[in-house]
């Protein structure tokens, strides 16, 4: 019988982060986009004062999917909540239950800490998992607008109104 178990990353496997960050920018089609390294993300998670969080969620010991997280904050409902950055389990190991273990096991941790909310988005394109999340009882926001500002867009904003 097959063990499901999930638990948080630990220092030195920021390598084993990285690997499913790029299954999952290959599985999106957007390997061009990472700008992560090993290094980074050892630093974001394991370093003096980590601001992000992983869990793995583990096959017979063997890590086969992540979530990897952070805690946001929503001033109407005047408490932190979750946000999920990134959820990856193996294609091969898809419809076992692994997705669910890993959303159950942060919605648990919403609930113990008083938590308001647990948020990701999904591309739109992504039906599967749109379906998977809504069978889940998350609903889509459709009335919000992702808006981004990076690159050299967020350079002239970081110097907007300095003394020329």
């Amino acid at each position: 019988m097959t063990e499901i178990s999930i638990r948080p990353a630990r220092p030195g496997e920021a390598g084993l982060v990285f690997s499913f960050v790029m299954k999952l920018a290959a599985y999106e089609k957007l390997e061009h986009e990472v700008r992560a390294t090993e290094a980074m993300l050892d630093a974001a998670l394991f370093g003096e004062n980590p601001k992000a969080f992983c869990d793995f969620v583990e096959e017979d010991g063997v890590p086969v999917g992540m979530a990897l997280w952070f805690y946001n904050f929503s001033t109407f409902e005047g408490r932190h909540g979750i946000y999920l950055e990134d959820l990856f389990v193996d294609v091969d190991r898809r419809g076992k239950g692994y997705g669910k273990a890993l959303l159950v096991h942060l919605a648990k941790r919403c609930v113990t800490e008083g938590l308001g909310r647990f948020e990701w988005w999904v591309l739109d394109w992504n039906a599967p998992s749109i379906a998977f999340y809504e069978s889940l009882g998350a609903r889509p926001m459709d009335e919000w607008t992702v808006m981004r500002v990076d690159g050299e867009a967020l350079v002239r904003l970081a110097s907007a109104g300095e003394a020329a």
